[in-house]
């Protein structure tokens, strides 16, 4: 049976052009193709230990037995072309990845209703400096998708572990300058205890669990940040 490989950020090079497709016996298990990719030196055995797999755009165990046509992924830890990328009809129109400006106004005020009693925007900029080192400029990449999917469990779960009335998630991709918004978080809530909450909860979470990967570039170079660990069981402790 074939499956189609796809990687991200720092292991983008494992599958240059988009992915590639390859057979794997029948019955294969998501384990036995990162212990293929070892076997041939494609994948380093060190960067087991910290890369998470997505299966059709969904976090999945390595036990995970595969079917023909599947999308299989390897994801290095997260640090959160085509064009903007939101949710579509019939869904949420402010969770959306972008690959210009983000008009936080806007979505503030798009936001707000006269049921609400407090907003809370976390508004991430791009800084001029990085480890004592002088920035450029940011690029972000991520597994569009799958992406978009985690932002929408993330804007239900802080709505409902939260008691916020409404959400509102956008990050940019591509080339970021100093001074620029890259990721812009709204929460609105008819009490401020859970906006704040909401907020704090949303932009901790979408670091470690949205497939979004920054370069970081600098006078001398450019490298790719380092990733938060992945939360237990969607990392190495997802077996």
């Amino acid at each position: 049976m074939r499956i189609r490989l796809l990687a991200f950020g720092p292991l983008g090079s494992l599958f240059p052009g988009g992915g590639a497709w390859r057979e794997v016996a029948l019955g294969a298990s998501v384990a036995d193709v990162l212990t293929a990719l070892c076997s041939e030196g494609s994948l380093d055995r060190a960067a087991l230990g910290s890369v998470a797999v997505a299966v059709n755009q969904e976090y999945s165990r390595r036990s995970r037995e595969l079917k023909d046509g599947d999308e299989v992924a390897i994801l290095p830890p997260v640090s959160g072309g085509r064009d903007d990328v939101s949710l579509g009809a019939g869904k949420h129109p402010s969770l959306a990845l972008v690959r210009g400006p983000i008009d936080g106004a806007s979505i503030e005020t798009a936001l707000k209703t006269g049921a609400d009693g407090a907003l809370c925007v976390f508004d991430g900029i791009v800084r001029d400096n990085s480890r004592g080192r002088s920035t450029l400029y940011l690029e972000y990449e991520a597994y569009e998708e799958m992406a978009l999917g985690q932002i929408q469990l993330l804007r239900a779960e802080a709505i409902q572990r939260f008691g916020a009335r409404e959400a509102s998630i956008v990050h940019r991709l591509g080339r970021v300058e100093v001074g620029e918004t890259s990721v812009f978080i709204a929460v609105a809530s008819a009490h401020r205890a859970a906006a704040f909450d909401a907020c704090r909860w949303i932009i901790d979470t979408l670091k470690k669990t949205v497939p979004i990967w920054k370069r970081e570039y600098f006078v001398d170079g450019a490298v790719w940040a380092d990733g938060e660990p992945f939360p237990d069981g969607l990392g190495q402790n997802m077996r």
